[in-house]
């Protein structure tokens, strides 16, 4: 067989960096997801043999839950949301004694992006071929509200319950968003970004720990302790 000439070896070589390794499992979930909900599949990221996230809109929310139990992902692991906004107490990083600085106010969401300050997200497992997923969906700011997996997953139960406390989204069809940690008449959701928690107005959230510095000592006390010791050693001896 004649070698390959420079030029050819090149394309080759560019060829194959190209053909990089799939994921026909996670790539046929998502194809098979986009038949049962069809328009619902807004974005989908997979990590090649890694994991999966797919977004979908916040009319379609309950029929993605119905749809991946029916196509074997039937392990429910977990319900929540997130708040995208910028904390404007800044973060625990920044330095109590500096000047304040302008709060960031710009709302960047992450993987398959979005487009409003709360998601809510779920996790999703098919045992049988160990493979889970992720699904987020947009919550209106005007009306923050999604509807129930109840139907679907009896587990999501106290999962929407904590999410309505603690993020006030509510969940449309849920049996009983009663509080589980809060009083009834507390007012505000503490894990939006921007409840006055106590804490942050008196030390930064969560906080920078403060180191003391070590004890000083002078050179000559140090010297004559020295030497009071080698006395000592010298008596004893």
């Amino acid at each position: 067989m004649a070698p390959l000439s420079d030029d050819q070896a090149t394309e080759e070589s560019d060829t194959d960096t190209l053909a990089l390794p799939g994921d026909g499992l996670r790539e046929g979930i998502v194809d098979d997801l986009r038949e049962r909900i069809g328009d619902a599949l807004i974005d989908a990221h997979i990590s090649p043999n890694d994991d999966l996230w797919v977004r979908v809109t916040t009319d379609g929310w309950k029929d993605t839950g119905t749809a991946l139990k029916a196509a074997g992902f039937d392990h429910f692991c977990f319900l929540s949301a997130i708040d995208w906004m910028p904390s404007p107490y800044g973060t625990g990083e920044d330095d109590p004694d500096a000047e304040p600085k302008e709060p960031d106010t710009e709302i960047v969401q992450g993987v398959t992006g979005g487009e409003t300050r709360l998601q809510v997200f779920a996790r999703l497992t098919d045992l049988d071929r160990h493979v889970g997923i992720t699904i987020k969906a947009d919550v209106p700011d005007d009306e923050p509200l999604v509807d129930t997996w109840t139907e679907s997953f009896a587990g999501a139960n106290w999962h929407e319950r904590e999410c309505h406390e603690m993020f006030g989204i509510g969940f449309v069809g849920h049996p009983d968003l009663r509080n589980m940690y809060l009083p009834t008449d507390f007012e505000g959701h503490p894990l939006r970004k921007d409840f006055p928690l106590l804490a942050r107005m008196v030390k930064p959230w969560p906080g920078i720990v403060d180191v003391e510095p070590m004890p000083e000592f002078d050179e000559e006390e140090k010297n004559d302790d020295q030497k009071e010791d080698e006395s000592t050693e010298g008596e004893s001896s």
